[in-house]
């Protein structure tokens, strides 16, 4: 009977099978040590990218930022000059409102048959005394008054008949008012309904 020693022959075996799986552990540590190196230089790269367009936005928000509070500045200057126009405006119209008021006064006036004795006005509503040569001319002069630009409606109060001494005659003492440019209405306040009580 022949024996073979297997011994040498297994040992060599265990060895290759060592070997192999060290070989193989190397491997998979250079292809982790590879992948993880691709990574962080991907991630590197990434990094750097976003810095430099953080310092790009950072300097664009810095022009951005100059430009939004150089329009602030011309929005409130733009806002003084409109409020210092409004006032010019509103000054204007109150100094040339009166003066064309009273020419057009003047303009309805019939003349050599009107007088007027008295003017004044009050939150828009002008009340004018004065005498007439009769009552048609005093609904002349009301219907002047009508066609005036800076006069809204005209309302006749009281119109007497009466002997002037001075002229010698008899005339018509009248009333009027008159609504004006600067009248404003006063808003209706609607009355506030009352809630029904519910029977129970």
């Amino acid at each position: 009977m022949i024996k073979i020693n297997l011994l040498p022959f297994r040992a060599a075996r265990r060895k290759e099978n060592i070997r192999r799986q060290i070989s193989i552990f190397m491997l998979s540590v250079i292809l982790l040590l590879l992948v993880i190196g691709y990574l962080w230089w991907n991630n590197r790269s990434a990094l750097s990218a976003l810095k430099n367009e953080h310092i790009i936005k950072t300097a664009e928000f810095k022009v951005y930022e100059k430009t939004i509070k150089q329009i602030d500045r011309l929005k409130k200057k733009r806002k003084v000059i409109k409020n210092k126009l409004d006032i010019i405006k509103r000054l204007e119209k109150n100094k040339t409102g009166p003066v064309l008021l009273l020419e057009e006064l003047s303009m309805a006036v019939p003349v050599n048959r009107l007088w007027l004795n008295s003017l004044s006005e009050k939150n828009g509503i002008l009340t004018l005394n004065g005498t007439a040569m009769d009552n048609d001319t005093v609904a002349l002069f009301m219907t002047n008054l009508e066609n005036s630009e800076h006069i809204r409606s005209v309302d006749l109060k009281s119109a007497k008949l009466q002997f002037i001494k001075k002229q010698k005659l008899r005339g018509s003492q009248f009333i009027l008012t008159c609504k004006t440019y600067s009248f404003k209405a006063k808003p209706k306040v609607k009355p506030k309904r009352k809630g029904r009580k519910r029977k129970r």
